[in-house]
C-alpha cells in the first residue's frame, strides 16, 4: 500500500457524499494527502484553479458538467492534471471517451478500497515516472546549455588570444576584448580604463554600448566610483543591487563586474562589464572576465613594447638621415678642397719650373718648395678622406 508520495494534493469530485467521505477520510487522508472535494463540475473547476491538485478523481455522472466535460474544460484552460474517472457499470463507452480525452484510469462503482488504492498507485507511479523523465530531460537540456556555454567561452577566449598576438593597433584590440567580454558574460555594455602615466586618474580608452553621455568621455578621465577601489585592491569585483546603488556606476548599471588589468602584479587599468537589469553575474562569468583582463594586460605590454621599438627606430632613422646629410656635405667639401690643392700644386710646379726665367730669388724658391711639401701632405690626407685620388 502507498504510504508516502510526491503527489501531495488530490481533488475528489463526486455527486455522492458517501463516496466523497469514503475516499477522503477513510482512504486518502490516512495516506497523508491534502484533499479537496467538490460535488459538481463547476465547483470542481474553481477548486482546481485555486487548489492546484496533482491528481483529480472525478465521477462521469456529475450533475451539470459531467466528468468528460470537466476534462475538456480543464484542458481548454491549459491544466494538464492527471485524472481517474469513476462510473457505474454499463458506462464503458463513456469511459473510453474519457480515456481519449486524457483520463489515466477508470473504476467501476461501487469499488472496493484495495481496488481503488491499486489504481491510485498505478497512476501515481506513472505520474512520478513522467515527472522524473521531465526532470531528466530538463537536466539534460541544462547540461547541453552549460556545455554550449563552455564551448562558447573557450572559443571566444581562443579567438581573443589570436587577436592579441596578431593585432598591434591598440584601439582595434580593445574593441575586440570588450566585444568578447560582453559575449561570454552576457552583459549589455563594457569599458576599459587605463591609468595615465604620471597621473592618478583613469582614462576611458575603449567602450561598447555605454550611454551616449558616458561614451563622449572616450580618451578622457572617467570615474565610476568602483574602478579606483579595484585598482587599490588588485582583486576583481562583482556587484549588484543595493551594494551598487551608492556608486556613480548605478546611474546606468544595475549589475557589474570589474577586473584589474595588471602588469607584474601592478594594476595599470581595469576592464568592466555591466547589465541594465539587476540579475547578478555568476562566479563563472567573473572568472571569464579575469581571463580577458589577462589578455588586456598582455596587449598593453605588447603595445608599449611596439611603441618603444617604433620610437627607437624613428630616432635611429633620424640619426642616419643626419649622418648621411653630414657625410654628403663633408665629401663634397673635401672634393672641392682636393681640387683646389691640386690646382695650387700645379701652379707652384709651374712657378718652380720657371724660376730662372722669372729670376726668382733662391730664398723665395726655398719657401715655395716648403709650401709645395705642405700641400702634398694635405693633399694625401684629403685623398684618404674623400676616396677620390683624381685631380
Amino acid at each position: 500500500m502507498v504510504t508516502t508520495s510526491k503527489l501531495g494534493k488530490i481533488l475528489v469530485v463526486d455527486e455522492d457524499p458517501d463516496i466523497l467521505d469514503l475516499l477522503e477520510r477513510q482512504i486518502l487522508d490516512p495516506l497523508g494527502y491534502q484533499i479537496e472535494t467538490a460535488g459538481d463540475g463547476s465547483t470542481a473547476i474553481q477548486k482546481s484553479l485555486q487548489f492546484g491538485p496533482d491528481l483529480i478523481i472525478a465521477s462521469l455522472t456529475l450533475p451539470g458538467l459531467s466528468g468528460k466535460d470537466l476534462l475538456v474544460a480543464l484542458r481548454s484552460q491549459g491544466a494538464e492534471v492527471p485524472m481517474i474517472v469513476t462510473a457505474p457499470k454499463g458506462m464503458e463507452a463513456d469511459a473510453i471517451q474519457a480515456f481519449r480525452l486524457g483520463a489515466r484510469d477508470y473504476l467501476v462503482k461501487p469499488f472496493r478500497e484495495p481496488e481503488f488504492v491499486a489504481a491510485l498507485e498505478r497512476v501515481i507511479k506513472e505520474i512520478q515516472l513522467r515527472r522524473e523523465h521531465r526532470q531528466l530531460a530538463e537536466q539534460l537540456a541544462e547540461s547541453n546549455r552549460q556545455l554550449e556555454r563552455r564551448v562558447r567561452e573557450l572559443t571566444t577566449l581562443f579567438g581573443l588570444g589570436k587577436t592579441v598576438t596578431s593585432t598591434t593597433h591598440q584601439g582595434q584590440l580593445f574593441a575586440k576584448l570588450i566585444e568578447g567580454s560582453l559575449y561570454i558574460t552576457e552583459a549589455d555594455f563594457g569599458w576599459i580604463l587605463v591609468k595615465k602615466e604620471g597621473a592618478d586618474h583613469l582614462v576611458l580608452r575603449a567602450e561598447l554600448n555605454l550611454p551616449s553621455e558616458e561614451a563622449k568621455k572616450l580618451n578622457q578621465p572617467w570615474d565610476d566610483g568602483i574602478s579606483s577601489l579595484v585598482m587599490l585592491s588588485g582583486e576583481a569585483l562583482t556587484i549588484h543591487g543595493e551594494g551598487l546603488a551608492k556608486f556613480k556606476l548605478a546611474q546606468f548599471s544595475s549589475a557589474a563586474i570589474i577586473a584589474p588589468v595588471s602588469v607584474k602584479e601592478q594594476p595599470i587599468g581595469v576592464i568592466g562589464v555591466g547589465r541594465k537589469n539587476p540579475r547578478p553575474f555568476t562566479e563563472r562569468q567573473l572568472v571569464m572576465l579575469e581571463a580577458v583582463a589577462d589578455y588586456a594586460s598582455i596587449s598593453l605590454v605588447n603595445a608599449r613594447l611596439f611603441e618603444a621599438l617604433e620610437d627607437r627606430a624613428q630616432r635611429l632613422e633620424r640619426e642616419i638621415q643626419r649622418s648621411t646629410e653630414r657625410d654628403h656635405i663633408d665629401a663634397k667639401w673635401l672634393m672641392d678642397v682636393h681640387r683646389s690643392l691640386r690646382a695650387a700644386q700645379a701652379e707652384i710646379a709651374t712657378l718652380m719650373g720657371k724660376r730662372q726665367a722669372a729670376r726668382l730669388s733662391k730664398e723665395l724658391g726655398t719657401v715655395m718648395h716648403d709650401i709645395e711639401s705642405v700641400l702634398d701632405g694635405i693633399s694625401d690626407i684629403v685623398e684618404q678622406r674623400s676616396g677620390d685620388p683624381t685631380p
